[in-house]
């Protein structure tokens, strides 16, 4: 396997992908937008940039080449039990999937991991923006607790690669601001976290935020017990973001970067 196209690969299919949602918001929108779009843009997408240029510079491997690597050294449980490939291709994508659920929940939960995860919360609208919306603190923690996974389990480098191309896709499908019809959105969730159901987890109402912390499979949510189907203001009207952050003027570049070493109800005026 030629971990050197990788890049490449989730390069496009991120392009493609984020062509197609982003001309469905435009043709068909769930919710009437009144921020500038450019404007949350040029933000998030620069968080991006800088979380993948960290990302590249202090994990050159990625988690696929960590994956390979621990399957040449023979490292992690699956890597000393025989298994059918295809098998520990799907185990690898449901333990991953699982960790990503769990980790969310910690970040929501633990008051240090919180203060990280909350620049994530502060968009006061959602698109296909918002699944790039992270701190890098955030993104480097979760890479690391993503390796060590990886290694202690030794999972099958296919399937880290599916994974985190779903992981993306995903990322994007369910922040964006697309209409579809209530009657196949309640089949849907039960294959795949639709947009309506994880905009729920983005509402002000604390209580709608601790729940639907799934990125790819719903199950884990209903599992769980974390699992929300409607949010009380309904999909349309409800507020979304923080209450203590309302005003999206300071929510700047800089604000978000350095947010996570402020009071809680404390940010950049200036």
């Amino acid at each position: 396997m030629n971990i050197e196209n990788e890049p490449l690969v989730r390069g496009v299919i991120f392009l493609l992908l984020a062509g197609g949602l982003i001309t469905w918001e435009i043709l068909k929108p769930r919710r009437q937008n009144t921020l500038p779009k450019t404007q949350r843009w040029r933000i998030n997408f620069s968080l991006m940039v800088i979380d993948i240029l960290l990302l590249r510079a202090l994990f050159p491997l990625a988690a696929v080449g960590i994956a390979l690597y621990s399957s040449e050294k023979n490292w992690g449980l699956f890597n000393r039990i025989e298994l059918n490939p295809v098998l520990l291709i799907i185990i690898t994508v449901l333990l991953l999937d699982l960790l990503i659920y769990w980790q969310h929940r910690l970040f929501h939960k633990i008051p240090w991991l919180w203060r990280l995860h909350r620049i994530h919360h502060t968009d006061l609208e959602l698109d296909i923006s918002s699944g790039v919306r992270f701190h890098p603190l955030e993104i480097i923690l979760s890479m690391l607790i993503k390796t060590g996974f990886i290694i202690i389990f030794g999972l099958s480098p296919v399937g880290v690669l599916i994974f985190e191309i779903i992981l993306n896709s995903t990322a994007m499908f369910n922040h964006s601001n697309i209409y579809i019809k209530p009657t196949i959105d309640r089949y849907l969730r039960w294959f795949i976290i639709t947009p309506d159901m994880h905009r729920i987890h983005h509402s002000t109402v604390i209580k709608e935020t601790d729940s639907n912390f799934g990125f790819n499979l719903p199950w884990w949510d209903r599992l769980f017990k974390s699992y929300c189907a409607e949010p009380h203001g309904g999909q349309t009207s409800m507020p979304l973001g923080l209450t203590e952050f309302r005003d999206a003027g300071k929510l700047r570049l800089r604000d978000l970067l350095w947010l996570p070493m402020k009071n809680k109800n404390s940010i950049n005026t200036s």
